[in-house]
């Protein structure tokens, strides 16, 4: 078959596979992801340069495993097998795997033997990251073990003349201190790729794409000034104009002041805009909610219903567009073979009928990182590309339990003091994301000599990439002091302040 210049991984359903492909695009060559069950078609289609196998939760022998037809690799297409993906390669091609005498996890020292491309340029002895629990016992005809650990005599194995390899470790994870290389290895040294993919040329071929999409239609946009929806109207202004509409829907669920910053940004955008003030139904639908998952549902529904509302106020309109990206799409459990972890409001939260005969989502395919990227390329202010990420529910999922005006005011407040003091301390670029969350436990203190019994707040903050992964920040004491005594002295209702210190996984960014 014909090779293009570009990578497909087939996505077992592993918790690090979104990284993989993020890893490929940062080596400057475009990827996609595909479940094991549309492999073999997707392939055919986009006559990828290479592939990958991703890590997955199953184990090849079980009655559930995911498995792929033998005939991918049969292509003459390089393969590079990671963890579940060395075992599915191996057992495909008739060798052995078995329950693993001790598993491996977490960071475990692994030595090549010096023979393999894979390895070139790599310490003979290195830190990778494992997480098994099934091992590779006896090797398909035609392979060798390049690499062992003191529990793994098979942590890598290869047919060179085939182009197929195979490691037990995960390179795409940060754990692993020659991660980049080996990928590096694997697309250039043994693929014979080239680094020929950038956000100029996705951003040219998204625009057209849209066109191509919409034609003489008119698109709907909900914009909610954070940067992906921001992103995506610069993109389809580009592409279509004035067949876009914008609306900005005051859903009483905003930060402080966003109303005016979201019009005042509307003015780069060569579209229609109309704002709609919706604080009290949004309001009423919440009203006794506290269950995360309903809010988000509720959320998602009732954009829709306003949205189908402005529609008709402007004629036929035949197409809604979304800013979802690629994260969105992967947690909430529609992307390859991953489980749901949260509905987003444009994904898994949108309701089964909608008055649209198309959706538009021209970032769906796009990592955080790389929307900002793409946002600097359409020739956004940077003052709005750097905007903090800021969730389609809005701060309905920051208060947690019950959702009010009184409340969400409350968190308004809090929440800005902290993002005006992350600012000062110069940490707004650095901190990828941070924010104030309402809790609904209240505590008992004391100020100005009086008893008090009110609300916990909980400060947090987080720096990550691509926003799968994530560690907590290590903010400075005196910022959160300081913020903390603003809070606690300007805000009223608030006599505790907690600081998150938990990295994604096991918890998600945001804490509903």
């Amino acid at each position: 078959m014909e090779r293009k210049n570009r990578v497909l991984v087939v996505d077992f359903g592993g918790q690090y596979n979104l990284l993989i492909a993020r890893r490929v695009r940062d080596l400057g060559i475009y990827c996609e992801l595909t479940p094991p069950w549309k492999a073999a078609e997707k392939i055919k289609e986009f006559e990828p340069g290479a592939i990958i196998f991703s890590g997955g939760p199953a184990t090849v022998f079980s009655e559930n495993a995911r498995l792929v037809d033998k005939s991918v690799l049969d292509l003459g297409v390089p393969v590079l097998g990671i963890c579940y993906g060395q075992q599915l390669m191996a057992h495909l091609l008739g060798g052995r795997c078995v329950s693993a005498e001790p598993a491996e996890y977490g960071k475990v020292s692994v030595t090549h033997t010096g023979a393999s491309a894979l390895f070139k340029d790599i310490p003979a002895t290195s830190v990778c990251w494992m997480s098994h629990g099934v091992s590779v016992a006896d090797m398909p005809e035609g392979f060798a073990a390049t690499a062992t650990t003191s529990d793994c005599a098979c942590a890598a194995m290869e047919d060179a003349v085939r182009g197929l390899y195979g490691i037990q470790f995960h390179p795409e994870v940060m754990h692993t201190e020659h991660g980049a290389k080996f990928l590096e290895n694997f697309l250039f040294g043994i693929a014979g790729l080239k680094r020929d993919w950038s956000m100029a040329d996705y951003a040219t071929k998204a625009i057209a794409d849209a066109k191509a999409q919409i034609g003489d239609g008119k698109v709907l946009l909900g914009l909610s000034g954070g940067v992906d929806s921001s992103v995506c109207a610069a993109l389809l202004s580009r592409a279509v104009g004035k067949q876009l509409t914008c609306v900005f829907v005051d859903t009483g669920l905003m930060r402080k002041n966003e109303g005016a910053e979201v019009a005042e940004a509307m003015k780069v955008f060569d579209a229609q805009y109309i704002h709609v003030d919706a604080e009290a139904r949004f309001l009423a639908r919440l009203k006794g909610v506290t269950d995360p998952e309903s809010k988000r549902k509720i959320v998602g529904e009732e954009f829709i219903r306003v949205f189908e509302e402005e529609a008709k106020k402007i004629g036929a309109v035949e197409f809604l567009a979304q800013g979802t990206i690629y994260p969105d799409i992967v947690e909430s459990g529609q992307g390859g073979e991953s489980q749901v972890i949260k509905s987003h409001h444009n994904v898994g939260g949108l309701p089964e009928h909608i008055d649209f005969n198309e959706i538009v989502e021209p970032l769906k395919d796009l990592f955080k990182d790389e929307v900002r990227q793409l946002g600097l390329e359409l020739g956004l202010p940077e003052a709005l590309v750097w905007r903090q990420p800021f969730p389609g529910p809005g701060l309905s999922i920051r208060c947690i339990g019950e959702v009010r005006k009184d409340r969400l005011d409350i968190l308004r407040d809090a929440d800005a003091i902290f993002r005006e003091e992350m600012a000062k301390a110069g940490l707004h670029r650095s901190v990828n994301q941070y924010f104030a969350v309402l809790t609904n436990i209240q505590t008992v203190g004391v100020m100005g000599d009086e008893r008090t019994y009110d609300y916990t707040l909980a400060l947090r903050g987080v720096e990550t990439v691509d926003f799968m992964t994530a560690a907590w920040a290590r903010i400075p004491y005196d910022v959160l002091e300081k913020a903390s005594s603003r809070i606690v002295n300007e805000v009223g209702h608030i006599n505790r302040i907690c600081y998150d210190i938990t990295s994604k996984p096991p918890a998600t960014i945001e804490w509903e």
